[in-house]
Order: structure tokens, then C-alpha cells, then sequence
């Protein structure tokens, strides 16, 4: 299942960045397509889904409503899934510094405004995607020359992940 979540998860990845960068965080609840086939054979058949061409544990990403402003954290708190959602997968714009520099930074700062503010900073789009039975996907895009580049792998933001995963409890 981990290879089709994270195939899943490029392919929402590809949705978000079609609409450029400074996008807000994009939550996406993930169902299993045969099921949401069977629930709701019209929005399947305006999809164009066919059942013949879709492996059995084929993944449909359903877009959610915004975010609402304010920490991550805090919004990600508020959220719950119904239990025929099958994942959930969020993405936003983060900004990435080298180890060495994140050891340098003062005690009490702001963090975010001081990792903005560094000339060494990177910033990226992350997607994370978690299903109920524990797997996970990651995928981080570099903004700058190197963006057709996609790193990929389960573990690249595991605090993230073990956030979104307890949504689905």
C-alpha cells in the first residue's frame, strides 16, 4: 500500500503546485475509490473513474474545505474523519534550514520569523499523507532552480505525519 499512498500523494502534490507557490495548506481526505465508487456511482462516473483500470486499493483525493488562519497545529487539532475515509493528506509551503544553522538559533526567538529571515533558508512545498493502517508518504519539492526535483519517502516529516494520523483517530 505504501508505494500506491505515495504515488497518491505526488499526484496531489502535482494538483497544489499547478496553482503556484504562497499557496495556504491544502488538507485532502483520501478514499478508497472502489468504496467511493459504490457510495457514489455519479460523482464516479463525472470523475471518469472506471473500475476495470484502477487497482483494487486505488486511492481518491478529495480536496477539503480551507484551513482556517491561525498555527497549523491548532487547525489540525479541530480536525476528525468519518471512518469511510481511508487517509488524510496535507500540504503546505514550509521553510527549511541546514542542521547546522537550526543548532544556531537563539533560545527565544521566533522561530519562524527567524528561519524566514536567514540567508541560508529553503523554501519548500511538504506533502504528507497517512491512511488509518498506518502507512505514510512524504514528499518535499525545493522552491528555486531544482523544482522539477521531488524527494520522496515516508519519514521526511514524521511530526507532521504522527499530527495528521491523529486525525483519523
Amino acid at each position: 500500500m505504501s508505494q500506491l499512498l505515495q504515488e497518491t500523494l505526488v499526484e496531489i502534490e502535482r494538483h497544489v503546485a499547478g496553482s503556484g507557490w504562497d499557496q495556504p495548506p491544502q488538507l485532502f481526505a483520501l478514499a478508497r475509490t472502489a468504496e467511493l465508487m459504490a457510495r457514489e456511482p455519479d460523482f464516479a462516473t463525472r470523475l471518469g473513474l472506471d473500475p476495470d483500470r484502477l487497482p483494487a486499493e486505488a486511492l481518491t483525493p478529495v480536496e477539503q474545505d480551507p484551513l482556517p488562519d491561525g498555527p497549523l497545529d491548532e487547525s489540525l487539532a479541530q480536525v476528525g474523519w468519518p471512518p469511510e475515509v481511508a487517509g488524510c493528506a496535507l500540504v503546505q509551503e514550509v521553510v527549511m534550514l541546514p542542521p547546522e544553522v537550526e543548532q544556531a538559533m537563539p533560545p527565544h526567538a521566533d522561530v519562524v520569523e527567524w528561519a524566514s529571515d536567514h540567508p541560508e533558508r529553503r523554501e519548500a512545498r511538504l506533502a504528507v499523507a497517512v491512511l488509518r493502517d498506518g502507512s505514510r508518504a512524504c514528499t518535499i519539492r525545493l522552491r528555486g532552480p531544482d523544482e522539477d526535483e521531488l524527494l520522496v519517502g515516508p519519514d521526511l516529516a514524521p511530526a507532521l505525519a504522527d499530527a495528521l494520523a491523529a486525525t483519523l483517530v
